[in-house]
């Protein structure tokens, strides 16, 4: 008598279930049902579930355009992109420091050396939440050059008196590395434990230099002059893709300097001038995605934020608190960077956490 079918539409039921008692059963294959628009649904059964979900916590990561209800803030919310970055708080350091060095990134940075109430070599470690201690570094130090990750932390120069020597953290202990040619701090840093660039700096309290040093896991070799001699300068990029920007001459009067300089692991060029001249800055990011942040005004201390894009310095969101010789972690472009520690009046164990334009931001509902 041939095949016999059933249409699919006489076996559902009221409540929205498959009626299986005569026989139909089975899967249907996901490349037989058309997702198709489904509008003008007025309402849904309570067994399909809410609109919008509700949730203790904001879902992590942000996906931009959900909406939902937070239901231990009793809050409605939503994710939606940024048009400009924004700064959000941290977790504290356990001790308070300025004048440190720092590597990694904005969930898995480092902090070591400095000047607590005394110069230290203490690290400490963050998650993305909280700071936990480290290693200590065999020689403590401040106003040193850094580079590299977390895991993969390379300290160098610092005072004092200057120094010459270098240290790798492999994430939890440091051993000794090459030394630098000449003793320096002040400097500038960029790049990886085994790739490395320190620049600029001073040689004793009021010589600046131009040197620049490189690294390559092992020891020290020269590289390109900068154009101008200049200390508490940041840093950003690789060995062979570097920025050197902000910084100090010594003079009368000292002068902080606005001016940015580009490294291609042979020669410097001049690259766009910072809106606001300063020293004593924070720096992270890549040569064409960099954010420069807080610093000595001389006098005074700066919330800046600038952004660079390889040619100029766009302004930012400001940072919460304007401190100077703190110290940054962003091992790729600037749109995720943390600060942390540096000096207000006192020193600070604040972190900041900084989420460039185009970035997931979440954003509470208002009743007006």
């Amino acid at each position: 008598m041939g095949a016999r079918t059933r249409g699919l539409a006489n076996n559902i039921l009221a409540n929205g279930t498959i009626d299986a008692t005569d026989g139909l059963s089975g899967t249907i294959p996901a490349s037989n049902v058309n997702n198709t628009t489904v509008s003008s649904v007025t309402s849904l059964p309570s067994s399909v579930g809410d609109f919008i979900q509700s949730t203790a916590s904001d879902p992590s990561p942000a996906t931009v355009g959900d909406v939902f209800y937070n239901s231990t803030s009793a809050v409605m919310k939503v994710n939606a992109v940024t048009t400009s970055g924004a700064w959000a708080a941290g977790g504290n350091l356990g001790t308070a420091v300025r004048y440190q060095g720092g590597a990694g990134t904005q969930t898995a940075a480092a902090s070591f050396g400095g000047i607590t109430t005394v110069t230290t070599g203490a690290t400490e470690e963050y998650d993305g939440t909280s700071w936990t201690a480290g290693g200590t570094m065999a020689t403590a130090r401040y106003y040193l050059g850094s580079a590299g990750t977390q895991t993969s932390a390379l300290a160098f120069g610092g005072a004092t008196p200057y120094k010459t020597s270098t240290e790798e953290y492999d994430g939890s202990s440091w051993t000794s590395g090459g030394s630098l040619a000449t003793a320096k701090a002040a400097l500038g840093g960029a790049g990886t434990q085994t790739s490395a660039a320190g620049f600029g700096g001073t040689t004793a309290s009021t010589v600046n230099t131009t040197v620049t040093e490189e690294y390559d896991g092992t020891s020290w070799t020269s590289g390109g002059t900068m154009g101008t001699a200049r200390q508490q300068l940041a840093g950003a990029g690789t060995q062979t893709s570097a920025l050197g920007f902000g910084g100090f001459i010594f003079g009368s009067p000292p002068t902080a300097v606005a001016n940015t300089e580009e490294y291609d692991g042979t020669s410097w060029t001049s690259g766009g001038n910072l809106a606001t001249a300063r020293n004593a800055l924070g720096g992270a990011g890549t040569q064409t995605s960099a954010l420069a942040f807080g610093g000595n005004l001389s006098p005074g201390n700066s919330a800046a934020t600038e952004a660079y894009n390889g040619t100029s310095w766009t302004a930012d969101t400001a940072m919460s608190t304007a401190r100077l010789g703190l110290a940054g972690a962003s091992a790729g472009p600037s749109s995720s960077t943390a600060a942390f520690g540096g000096y207000i009046t006192a020193n600070s164990a604040a972190t900041e956490e900084f989420s460039g334009a185009g970035s997931p931001v979440t954003r509470t509902f208002t009743v007006s």
